[in-house]
């Protein structure tokens, strides 16, 4: 399994005072992907500072406060999960993930509590 993105992630309530946040501090936003779930449409942005770093923050209204998280891309989700099973993780969705034609999801809870958004990209897809 390769890890193909590792960087902090800030899921919030408040995603456009954090977005601004940031955009003072020198980051730029450079993608903006809305992912339909069962319940509500997620909007995250991905942004980049110029020297390299990267952040994403997540639009999520439902939360009663922020929540940091590690996001975690891999070539191989399947293989990825085990392995964090495996060190004690539980899927917040159970054994189910978010699919889409362009990824695979699950948020991965550590016995200690921090949290990994677990993903893999499908790039060849309509």
């Amino acid at each position: 399994m390769k890890i193909t993105t590792f960087d902090p992630m800030i899921v919030s309530p408040k995603a456009d005072d954090v977005i601004a946040l940031f955009e003072q501090l020198g980051f730029e936003k450079t993608h903006a992907p809305v992912t339909s779930l069962e319940t509500r449409d997620v909007k995250d942005v991905r942004m980049k500072h110029p020297e390299g770093y990267h952040v994403d923050v997540a639009d999520v209204a439902e939360l009663p406060q922020d929540m940091t998280m590690i996001r975690l891309n891999v070539d191989n989700f399947e293989e990825a999960a085990e392995i964090l099973i495996a060190h004690g993780f539980v899927n917040t969705r159970g054994d189910g993930k978010v699919e889409t034609k362009s990824a695979k999801a699950a948020t991965m809870v550590s016995p200690s509590g921090f949290r990994i958004s677990l993903i893999e990209h499908i790039k060849n897809h309509d």
